[in-house]
């Protein structure tokens, strides 16, 4: 009868360094008793064994970290949660501009008559004149400003100091302005390959401009490489022109890409087709590019042409053999918010006089350099990159909104997803309001100052966001964009350290502890929870006990001041947390100042 064979007993469940030796030791003992005995910690065979143990230890690691970084609920590194989210339809597109109104003042001769500004020395400042802040941020200007409109202030600026008679005036005249200038770089593309990925080489990209290849050809940028028409502006050629200047129009586009943030880099990718492809053309007309519905003869979304379900472009056409010229707005510096008063430099002003031929050279000269800029408001609407945590939650409201708005939830996902070249919100609450009987939401907003606390979003970026909701909100829908509340806090506590630490030391180490533990922006209308410090205090070494706890506004100089907010009214009937409005937010401003405690 033959023998059955033996199979040792392996432990699969040992994944530590002490679990897999201990396991290595006893395998030794049952199986090799006879040829090794020496078991000492001074050994050689100790030694293999560790090193055996060491390798067993460090694979386990990584592959339990490979594990967790497949899956976007464990994930922990940034450009992994980012690679997770772009499989779910998340597009990290970049880095957001700050917009804002400026006011702009110049100095005009005066005519003859001295009775107003000489109307020939009245210029027209172009878009794209550059101004910049005591910082080094550029901003540019986003439209043209013609200093003749009638609309404008104007004031005597000058006078003979002997007869009084007026020698110039000044011009008031506000514009919009947006962070950050306008490069060009230019790319060499050699033979053709699929899904080409392209990265620029400047950093804080904010928007790409145009994409054009030596032959002239220009590409699109689209959310999704299977969007096949976009809508441009042209002008218009109506009887209305006079009102509506200009008209948006479908094209369909063929050469397009998507652009997207990766780390610090700019990638832009192409499709999967050749020039081979491209048989379509450049105007289409909304009625033909839909499937035959009954009852439905409108183009309702424009992601991408469902004519083209079978015949398609794949994905289109990716450049090859060619330069191509890429022009993109870049910010100067990481960080773009301006304080009020920040913009007062003129880097570089872009006039037209209407015939500089028959002006002065002196007098021209003097209206040019005497052109000044302040900003009456904040300029904002960059903000710090959204944590993990953030980031991952917004991973997933985008995937459950599906580019539609219907939830709070899916109008705060689509909040979020703003073009960054549009500006940025920090902060969004959506609720319902309470005094309409329609379906009218009240959405509360907030943006970052230059030292990253809260601050009211100026009207620009409110009139971006309008636009950008319009697309995707429910048909029966109203919004109203409102400023939500900003109420300043600070903590004040009591502890028992032990009798060896240095009530002194103990003290600053807690309040360092927790001004790094809130070192985060609160939500719209979260609570804030007392048995959070509580708890953390008590971790910490050299404490006993927490005696006492108490949240006090902050108000005067530097503070909000927006609303007097009662904090015992607002707390729970366990004095666990305090209860905050739905249209206000908390903030620790000065985490520093604002934390005080005592310990005894």
């Amino acid at each position: 009868m033959p023998q059955k064979k033996h199979y040792p007993a392996i432990k699969y469940t040992s994944r530590d360094f002490n679990t897999i030796k201990h396991d290595l030791v006893e395998y030794a003992r049952r199986y090799y008793s006879n040829t090794y005995k020496d078991f000492s910690e001074a050994g050689f065979g100790s030694m293999m064994l560790d090193t055996v143990a060491y390798v067993g230890d460090i694979l386990s690691f990584y592959l339990d970290y490979e594990v967790n970084e497949s899956f976007l609920d464990t994930a922990i590194e940034y450009n992994n949660v980012l690679r997770l989210g772009r499989q779910m339809g998340f597009h990290f597109k970049g880095v957001p501009v700050s917009s804002g109104l400026v006011s702009l003042y110049i100095i005009i001769p005066a005519n003859s008559a001295g009775d107003g500004p000489d109307p020939n020395y009245i210029p027209i400042l172009r878009k794209g004149s550059i101004f910049s802040s005591a910082d080094g941020v550029a901003f540019t200007l986003n439209e043209d400003l013609n200093f003749a409109d009638p609309d404008n202030q104007q004031a005597v600026a000058r006078v003979e100091p002997d007869d009084g008679n007026i020698l110039s005036y000044a011009i008031k005249t506000v514009g919009q302005v947006i962070s950050g200038r306008v490069y060009e770089e230019k790319v060499i593309v050699g033979d053709f390959q699929k899904f080409l990925s392209v990265s620029l080489s400047a950093l804080n990209i904010s928007e790409i401009v145009s994409v054009e290849d030596s032959l002239g050809n220009e590409y699109y940028e689209v959310d999704y490489l299977s969007q096949d028409v976009v809508y441009r502006s042209v002008a218009n050629r109506d009887s209305n022109k006079i009102k509506t200047t200009s008209a948006l129009r479908p094209f369909a586009v063929p050469r397009r890409f998507t652009a997207e943030l990766l780390g610090d880099n700019t990638i832009l990718q192409f499709g999967f087709g050749s020039e081979k492809e491209v048989t379509t053309d450049p105007l289409v007309d909304p009625s033909q590019i839909i499937l035959n519905v009954h009852a439905k003869d409108y183009v309702s979304d424009v992601s991408f042409d469902p004519s083209n379900l079978i015949s398609t472009d794949k994905f289109g056409v990716a450049p090859s053999n060619t330069t191509l010229t890429v022009t993109y707005r870049a910010n100067t510096t990481s960080y773009v918010n301006v304080s009020t008063d920040g913009l007062s430099t003129v880097v570089e002003p872009r006039f037209d006089f209407e015939d500089p031929t028959v002006l002065n050279g002196a007098k021209v000269t003097d209206v040019v350099n005497s052109l000044e800029v302040s900003n009456e408001e904040p300029i904002v609407g960059d903000a710090t990159i959204p944590s993990i945590n953030e980031l991952k939650e917004r991973i997933q409201n985008v995937f459950a909104s599906q580019n539609r708005a219907v939830t709070a939830l899916d109008y705060k996902s689509l909040c979020y997803t703003m073009p960054p070249q549009y500006g940025s919100i920090k902060r969004i609450n959506v609720i319902k309001d309470p005094g309409s009987l329609k379906r009218n939401l009240n959405i509360f907003v907030l943006s970052e100052d230059v030292n990253g606390s809260f601050i009211q979003t100026n009207s620009t970026i409110k009139d971006n966001l309008k636009s950008w909701l319009n697309q995707g909100r429910m048909i029966n829908d109203t919004l109203d964009i409102l400023d939500a509340k900003i109420i300043n806090i600070g903590i004040e506590f009591d502890a028992v350290s032990t009798m060896e630490a240095s009530p002194y030391e103990v003290l600053s180490q807690v309040v360092a502890s927790l001004s790094i533990y809130y070192d985060r922006k609160f939500e719209i209308g979260e609570p804030f929870y007392i048995g959070e410090i509580f708890s953390h205090i008590n971790k910490m070494p050299g404490i006993i006990d927490v005696t006492r706890v108490k949240i006090v506004q902050k108000t005067g100089l530097g503070y909000a001041n927006q609303v007097s907010f009662n904090i015992d009214t607002n707390m729970s009937a366990d004095g666990r947390y305090i209860e905050v409005p739905d249209n206000a937010v908390l903030e620790i401003k000065y985490p520093d100042s604002d934390i005080k405690g005592s310990i005894r």
